[in-house]
């Protein structure tokens, strides 16, 4: 059975135990993928978020994953995770490959059998996302994730394509 799945669509709306969020380091909203998450989960996921101890003002490093509960979605999980800035970060192909690997193991600790990824990075954070498919496709196919059902939600038909291709041509 294929365990990944392309859908272009709405992240907000995936019928699965864990949403990924492609948060900032403060976890408190933003813009993107991050403020629609926000926004249909409601403040229970802003509180949620807040619990979540702060060093200098950061809760979640670049390509580390923290989980809290989801608010109004119809997920159980929101996964929360901070990509590389592309052109800042040193060595993003690393960090990206950590944001999606530590999503997943969260996922399987929490006891999770379906997971929804955006494309981590490739808004505002300028990852090329043929680069970032590649990556996050990889990472998903490890034999340690074969148990979960991983849906990668992408919002325009040109990404959908980008990661259908990344799929159908490892």
């Amino acid at each position: 059975m294929d365990t990944i799945k392309i859908v272009q669509g709405d992240i907000t709306q995936a019928s699965v135990h864990a949403i990924v969020n492609a948060a900032n380091s403060k976890m408190l909203g933003g813009g993107g993928v991050d403020g629609a998450i926000h926004k249909a989960a409601g403040p229970k996921l802003l509180e949620a978020c807040k619990k979540i101890k702060a060093e200098n003002g950061i809760r979640c490093p670049t390509g580390v994953a923290k989980i809290t509960e989801a608010g109004n979605l119809k997920a159980k999980y929101v996964i929360h995770t901070v990509g590389p800035v592309y052109a800042i970060d040193k060595n993003p192909e690393n960090l990206l490959t950590s944001a999606y690997q530590n999503s997943l193991d969260l996922a399987i600790s929490h006891g999770c059998e379906s997971i929804a990824f955006p494309a981590i990075s490739c808004g505002v954070y300028g990852y090329p996302p043929q680069e970032a498919a590649g990556i996050a496709i990889s990472v998903c196919k490890r034999p340690e994730y074969k148990s979960l059902m991983k849906y990668f939600y992408l919002f325009s038909d040109k990404m959908t394509a980008i990661w259908t291709a990344a799929l159908d041509h490892p």
